[in-house]
């Protein structure tokens, strides 16, 4: 299998599904990570706390667009050869988009047609007056580049269409935050991450410069995967949301499904102590 994700983000390819590409690398998969923008300001943390400072750190005080990028750059080609991702596109897109651009729409076109993925994972879009408005635009942009790829003919494009197979949306709350996020929908699917959390943790304490390292990654993965665990039955999960129906021949069960005693969950995914497993190294 090859999977692409289209995220905005340097961070959100790993914070969203990491713990799946992981296992999906472990498996021999294939994985493209498509970044939109360059992220120089998205979680500037690094850069903004230390100029609050009265006396900041003058090689840090002097960082410019770029010194910001490349740095963010480079904590994303090391947390990616944690995960397992084989490839890294970054477009470099400017971090502040609000709309669609038919540029950015043509680029991520490209990106499918050149790695024609059978799957695509992208940001569950929000609703875009919400704050969160740049994924969604992620995302309506992935799904714009979708179809676009879809419609290419060799004849006329000098290359054949493309025939992604599926496409999950990830980021839905396991609690929605605000009266706008999700229309009602919920995850459908859930993938148990608890094999390979020890390197999820590990490639977000990559990313210093935005603060996601250390107590964060340790929090996030206990509340965050930790309440898409509790609802799949096991440790730790990410959540999953499928853009298209499936059609089996037979009805599913999964493995777990057939494990899964209902008596008993509530104490097998309850051991993991995820700071004592994972202790921040200073």
């Amino acid at each position: 299998m090859k999977i692409m994700t289209i995220y905005a983000h340097p961070a959100d390819t790993i914070t969203n599904c990491g713990g799946m590409l992981a296992r999906h690398a472990d498996n021999g998969d294939e994985i493209v990570a498509v970044i939109l923008t360059h992220g120089g300001r998205i979680h500037p943390n690094k850069y903004a706390e230390e100029m609050r400072k009265e006396n900041p750190d003058p090689a840090i005080a002097a960082a410019g667009l770029q010194d910001v990028v490349d740095n963010k750059k480079e904590e994303l080609r090391r947390a990616a050869e944690i995960i397992g991702i084989g490839t890294v596109v970054t477009l470099d897109n400017d971090d502040r988009m609000a709309v669609v651009s038919e540029e950015m729409v043509d680029q991520v076109a490209e990106q499918i047609a050149l790695h024609r993925p059978d799957v695509l994972i992208c940001d569950y879009p929000l609703n875009p007056v919400v704050s969160g408005s740049s994924h969604t635009t992620a995302t309506m942009t992935a799904i714009a580049a979708l179809d676009r790829a879809a419609q290419f003919l060799t004849v006329l494009d000098g290359q054949a269409e493309v025939n992604v197979r599926q496409v999950f949306f990830t980021g839905m709350q396991s609690i929605a935050r605000d009266a706008l996020s999700s229309y009602g929908e919920r995850n459908d699917m859930f993938i148990d991450i608890t094999p390979v959390v020890g390197r999820k943790i590990a490639a977000m304490d990559c990313f210093v410069s935005q603060g996601y390292d250390g107590l964060f990654a340790r929090k996030l993965i206990e509340s965050y995967n930790g309440e898409f665990g509790r609802a799949a039955g096991v440790d730790v999960a990410e959540a999953y949301v499928r853009f298209r129906s499936e059609t089996h021949s037979l009805l599913p069960l999964t493995p777990q499904a057939q494990e899964f005693d209902a008596l008993t969950s509530h104490i097998t995914y309850s051991r993991m102590n995820v700071r004592a497993e994972f202790p921040i190294v200073t």
